[in-house]
């Protein structure tokens, strides 16, 4: 293989990890015909809804049942094409998933107004992640079909964020939910901060001077382990996600010390390594 062979190689699986979208499959597949949507159709408001016990039974049927109901909820706006899924039923349903709390800091207006130029989600990934607090915590990553009032087509957009949940007296309920807007352009060409193995050699080698040996690293699916010797005799664990656009999220932490158990942990590179070296 010539020089030239290899660069075009290179830039190849650049370009199909970086620019490409998601092909798995969606994971909220579930109320597929009207007939779920039929047992709401005569409540007009969203605080005369109350879902069925078994929708909320665990964290993860929570959550499963949540986007299922959002799949195919339209707010869409300007453009028209005839209904579009199950239309705007399925917001006030999707709105109940919400811990009590949480409705009081996030009205039913300003939810709805959060989907946008959304006419249909599909979840793609969903994983429990450790929680320092000892909470309920999860990851996810959807992809939408969203279109604007310049456009007379959609596009795909993908999202990602962290989900809280809480146990109230009729199930699992949503406390908290970030939502993040994946960049498929300016991130693939601004260098290592979008690569698991490069922020590890850069935030816990060059700036903390913490990596005595970092070892091969452990992918599956989606999830990198990056593991590695630390000059405090200690071994490290770092957990990473791999996004649709090819950007890895660190997840979490983990230390431990000789033959003792591995332990969440919280270091900030960017406050406590760099900061020291200012002064």
């Amino acid at each position: 293989m010539n020089v030239f062979q290899r660069n075009q190689m290179e830039n190849t699986t650049y370009h199909q990890q970086y620019f490409r979208p998601s092909c798995l499959p969606a994971l909220n597949l579930r109320f597929a015909t009207s007939e779920f949507y039929s047992l709401f159709s005569e409540k007009t408001h969203h605080d005369q809804i109350k879902l069925p016990s078994e929708l909320t039974i665990t964290p993860e049927e929570t959550l499963l049942n949540y986007f299922s109901v959002l799949r195919e909820a339209e707010n869409l706006g300007g453009r028209s094409c005839g209904t579009v899924g199950q239309a705007r039923t399925p917001f006030p349903i999707a709105y109940n998933f919400l811990s009590e709390e949480y409705q009081r800091k996030l009205t039913y207006e300003d939810y709805f107004h959060s989907f946008a130029g959304v006419g249909h989600t599909s979840l793609i990934k969903l994983c429990r992640v450790p929680d320092r607090k000892h909470g309920i915590r999860f990851f996810y990553e959807i992809e939408t079909i969203e279109g604007s009032l310049d456009k007379r087509a959609e596009y795909f957009g993908y999202n990602f964020g962290f989900i809280q949940l809480v146990n109230e007296k009729d199930g699992y309920r949503i406390s908290d939910l970030s939502k993040i807007e994946e960049d498929f352009l300016c991130a693939p060409y601004h260098g290592w901060s979008h690569d698991a193995e490069s922020v590890v050699e850069v935030k816990y080698g060059s700036w903390c001077k913490l990596i005595q040996k970092r070892y091969p690293t452990v992918k599956n699916g989606y999830v990198k382990n990056i593991y590695f010797r630390g000059n405090d005799r200690a071994d490290y664990c770092l957990i990473f996600f791999t996004l649709t656009n090819g950007t890895d999220v660190e997840i979490a932490q983990f230390r431990k010390v000789g033959e003792g158990k591995w332990k969440l942990i919280k270091i900030k590179p960017e406050e406590e390594c760099l900061t020291e070296k200012r002064r």
